[in-house]
């Protein structure tokens, strides 16, 4: 009896976890995450993912086998059972096969991962380009065949971000993935990424459209894909690049070619709208209103608000600079200084506007900056 009741406890000891694997595969399969990335929306996705099922398999057919073979004998040709080692050395056969069979495993996982690889980077062929620049903590977006661009962040309110469990505004499901601006493209077409930082270095990635990059400070990098369904796609800054990296979102909306004709019809027109005369004379009303709009923008991520600043980026309200002589004013935001990135990609106009606002703001009353004058110290510099 006894001995009936131990075969029961070991073949029971034996199937558990075969069990447990089992139904934790059953659970992981059901919520479609055992094999799958997020679903691919373009070919290059779709290579991406079936390279990685590929290499899975081979990878669990090697650790099978070996630890089979291996847990084999040591349970069959344990010393218990009367077993003794039987040693050797310089066996040519099985050193040639140790040798040779992970070559070929090697070389079986190499060529279609290079494939893919040499695949992601060929962007011949494009039927347009655009430009990213990450900014601390934003992406910036140039239509190189249009003559527009635009700056892409997150969109989501900060009382929203704070909510960590109640008490404030309730999250949305892309309350992290979610800007004021997304990329727009049209579907079924080549689209060229060209990539570039201003401050540090950031990445742009679209898991779905099988898309990454890094984008670095003084280097032009490009990638490409296309789209092949109409919709939004998600993704963010894959590279730690500050305090902000959680908060830099990538959208990518993808459109019809009749709609994106219209989109870009419109963003053209805009755009020609807002540009500004650099030999304008303003007043000081309309440039620290406009000011205003570009500090919210572009400086109080880091100066605060109330231009009170924190960390390494100091108080405007009071300072040296903001009430100080406005060419230093001016160089300081040409060229940046320590922790503070260059705003050179600002026009002239957006320039001498949020010079203007951190001048006469918080209590600060150092008179204003016309476009003009930072024209002639961009042409200076």
């Amino acid at each position: 009896m006894r001995g009936a009741v131990m075969k029961v406890v070991r073949r029971q000891r034996r199937e558990l976890p075969v069990l447990l694997l089992s139904l934790c595969a059953s659970k992981v399969m059901a919520a479609g995450e055992f094999w799958t990335f997020t679903p691919p929306a373009s070919q290059i996705a779709r290579q991406i993912e079936g390279l990685h099922s590929y290499l899975m398999i081979i990878i669990l057919i090697i650790f099978f086998a070996v630890f089979g073979v291996m847990f084999y004998a040591i349970v069959r040709h344990r010393k218990s059972l009367g077993h003794t080692a039987k040693p050797f050395h310089e066996n040519t056969t099985i050193e040639i096969l140790w040798t040779l069979i992970p070559a070929l495993i090697l070389l079986g996982m190499a060529w279609p991962a290079a494939s893919v690889v040499l695949a992601q980077k060929d962007s011949r062929g494009a039927v347009m380009t655009i430009k990213a620049t990450g900014f601390q903590w934003f992406w910036a977006y140039e239509y190189l065949d249009f003559g527009f661009g635009f700056k892409s962040k997150l969109a989501t309110p900060q009382a929203q971000i704070d909510n960590h469990h109640t008490g404030g505004e309730s999250k949305n499901p892309h309350y992290l993935l979610e800007v004021d601006r997304e990329l727009v493209v049209p579907v079924g077409q080549k689209i060229r990424i060209l990539t570039t930082a201003n401050d540090v270095i950031h990445s742009w990635g679209v898991p779905a459209l099988g898309v990454k990059q890094d984008a670095i400070p003084g280097f032009i990098r490009d990638t490409w894909f296309k789209a092949e369904k109409v919709g939004t796609y998600r993704g963010q800054c894959v590279e730690l690049c500050g305090k902000g990296h959680a908060f830099m979102p990538i959208v990518v909306k993808v459109l019809s070619e009749p709609d994106f004709k219209r989109w870009i019809a419109d963003q053209q027109a805009h755009a020609k709208a807002m540009q500004d005369d650099p030999n304008k004379v303003w007043s000081a009303v309309e440039l620290i209103a406009r000011g205003r709009q570009v500090y919210e923008a572009n400086c109080q991520t880091c100066h605060q608000p109330n231009g009170k600043g924190g960390g390494p980026f100091p108080a405007l309200a009071g300072s040296k600079v903001a009430t100080g002589a406005k060419a230093d004013h001016v160089h300081i935001v040409l060229n940046g200084k320590n922790a503070m990135p260059a705003w050179s990609s600002l026009s002239d106009v957006e320039i001498a506007a949020v010079i203007s606002y951190e001048r006469n703001s918080w209590g600060n009353q150092a008179g204003i900056l016309q476009p003009s004058e930072v024209k002639t110290a961009r042409g200076a510099k």
